[in-house]
């Protein structure tokens, strides 16, 4: 960002509230790294968290306002309504799990895509604008917020994913979801002769790999079904704007191929019986293949869904 640009975000309320918000989030980062070093989470960490989500919701209405329109109409606001998707999300998982691990896996993903929204794209495409006719539609709230909420619970369910390979590396996972256990546990303490009842009782504690990858199946079924229901609305929406269901535009199809892939990672868990890292390498994968279908085939400038940039 140069001179000329800091001025034009300092002069724009909603810009600025970005730029502030990236301060606060910067500023929760090492906390979160200090944090899961001493293994203890932090509040500041959740505090500051839950101020940069404030201030992304106060920017996103500001928007509605000065554009008359839902604000994710061009890529910055699409990034800056994403920042607040995974910022409420980071906030809500803290509420089941306060663990420093999760700090240190969501802080760097919301710092990275608040600083690619306000330091990285040009002018023209942080600037507020008037919709095209195709995006004149009352689809445009339900389909967009459904695809962009979607995407925030799939990176960082992937995220949560990565964290299930990066930890506890020298422990086999033996995931245990329930009472009776589930796979090589299950097997286990049934062959031990443990009775039913005592399988009931007796309690236990979960690594961090088990609750990361329990968090991860939960946080991904539920970015599944958005984006479900995401591909199913855009379909309806794109037969009313340009008289086809589906036409194999670069966004959709990458759509498609990233609802493949968590589709083979539910898979893998619901009928192969996979737990832990096998799994997790299947999620890893599509956050890579999520990353090319929101950024990538944007940034290049093709197909209808573009919001172009190098071509």
């Amino acid at each position: 960002m140069d001179i000329s640009s800091l001025f034009i975000s300092l002069g724009d309320p909603s810009l600025l509230m970005g730029l502030i918000a990236f301060v606060f989030i910067l500023l929760a980062l090492p906390f979160s790294f200090w944090s899961v070093a001493n293994n203890s989470p932090s509040s500041n960490v959740k505090t500051l968290i839950a101020i940069s989500n404030l201030l992304l919701a106060t920017q996103l209405l500001l928007r509605w306002f000065q554009s008359s329109h839902f604000p994710v109409s061009n890529l910055y606001e699409s990034l800056c309504f994403l920042t607040w998707s995974s910022t409420l999300l980071h906030l809500l998982i803290l509420r089941n799990w306060n663990s420093p691990v999760i700090d240190s896996l969501f802080t760097p993903f919301s710092l990275l895509t608040i600083s690619f929204a306000s330091f990285v794209l040009p002018d023209d495409l942080r600037m507020a604008g008037s919709l095209v006719p195709a995006l004149r539609s009352s689809w445009l709230i339900m389909h967009v917020t459904v695809i962009m909420c979607s995407y925030a619970a799939l990176l960082l369910g992937s995220l949560l994913s990565l964290g299930v390979i990066v930890t506890n590396r020298e422990q086999a996972l033996q995931i245990r979801s329930n009472s009776l256990g589930v796979g090589g546990y299950r097997n286990n303490i049934f062959s031990e002769g443990i009775s039913l009842s005592e399988r009931n009782i007796d309690s236990f504690d979960l690594t961090d790999s088990e609750y990361l990858d329990t968090l991860s199946y939960r946080v991904i079924s539920v970015g599944f079904l958005l984006l479900t229901f995401g591909l199913i609305s855009g379909a309806v929406w794109a037969n009313e704007a340009w008289g086809a269901w589906w036409s194999w535009d670069p966004k959709e199809t990458w759509a498609l191929i990233s609802w493949l892939v968590y589709a083979a990672y539910l898979h893998s868990r619901l009928t192969r019986g996979w737990q832990g890292r096998k799994p997790a390498f299947i999620a890893v994968f599509g956050l890579f293949v999520i990353a090319i279908c929101y950024l990538g085939v944007n940034l290049l400038g093709v197909g209808l869904h573009s919001y172009g940039w190098f071509f």
